[in-house]
């Protein structure tokens, strides 16, 4: 079985700061740091880190060979990233001393999508395999419904948040992931509530709250807490959870188990400064979760 994600691909500049910045107020950063980043890259890397077989689709600019590189390092098939003349995406990220973050991104190579790139890679796809999706690239629509036609699983995560976005992949999607305010903003924008929305399964997640997941049709909900751990960089902490969610689900895992990894892996994460750099591995979360379960 094979994960497939359309997905951003960012050079993340990361700045460490005494406090997120306020409107108007410059500020002095206490170190600052290039890596590769992306909601989208994150989640494969996480998905990769977790043990699953990934292809990445997705594009960079003519300066993107150093992401391409790190990429397939992670044991990421990258023959389906393209190179175009648009420069790569990047993000400038502000951590301040609680590891809260405030992140602003160009989207650059990320909004160059090519639907023929998608059909070649669907088209390899089947019932088994899974599609990953978040809002920073074009065409998610497009790769949403090719893959519902191939019966795949798609996982959406509704990120960076927009109600017409999630609007138009819904009806395609299987499982939509969404932290606490995205969900708010989307009950609220479609005027219902969660147990509504039409949509097979629901995931919440609510940082040190847990998550909650949630299946309208049959009204079945289950939470899993979170892992109690001093927080340094939420950076990536979704996507983290994201990914592997995706794996878990992917390697046969009950929804139930699947969260309990994911929701471990994320505590790890946070614990580390950076984005898909600091992703751990598959043993490392094996290895947390029987500390905490002992």
């Amino acid at each position: 079985m094979t994960i497939y994600n359309l997905g951003s691909i960012n050079a993340d500049h990361l700045y460490a700061v005494p406090h997120l910045p306020r409107p108007g107020e410059t500020l002095s950063a206490n170190s600052f740091f290039t890596g590769l980043g992306g909601k989208g890259i994150n989640q494969s890397v996480a998905a990769a880190r977790a043990g699953s077989k990934v292809v990445h689709i997705g594009a960079v600019g003519p300066d993107g060979g150093w992401a391409i590189d790190q990429i397939a390092g992670y044991g990421i098939d990258t023959h389906l990233i393209r190179t175009v003349e648009t420069p790569t995406g990047h993000a400038i990220v502000n951590v301040d001393q609680d590891g809260e973050n405030a992140i602003v991104i160009f989207p650059g190579a990320n909004n160059c999508q090519n639907i023929d790139q998608i059909n070649k890679a669907l088209s390899r796809a089947d019932a088994h395999d899974i599609l990953l999706l978040q809002n920073e690239t074009t065409l998610q629509v497009d790769a949403a419904k090719l893959a519902h036609e191939r019966g795949m699983k798609v996982i959406y995560s509704a990120a960076p948040f927009c109600v017409e976005a999630v609007k138009a992949v819904l009806s395609y999607t299987t499982v939509l992931m969404m932290n606490q305010v995205e969900s708010e903003q989307l009950c609220a924008g479609l005027d219902t509530d969660l147990s509504k929305l039409p949509v097979e399964e629901i995931i919440v997640t609510k940082g040190s709250e847990g998550a909650d997941w949630l299946q309208p049709k049959t009204g079945q909900v289950s939470h899993t807490p979170s892992f109690p751990v001093v927080a340094v960089d939420t950076t990536a902490a979704g996507d983290t959870f994201a990914g592997f969610f995706a794996a878990g689900i992917d390697q046969g895992q009950s929804v139930q188990d699947a969260m309990t990894l994911a929701s471990a892996a994320a505590a790890l994460k946070v614990t580390r400064k950076g984005a898909a750099d600091a992703i751990p591995s598959r043993a490392e979360v094996d290895g947390f979760l029987k500390e905490n379960r002992s």
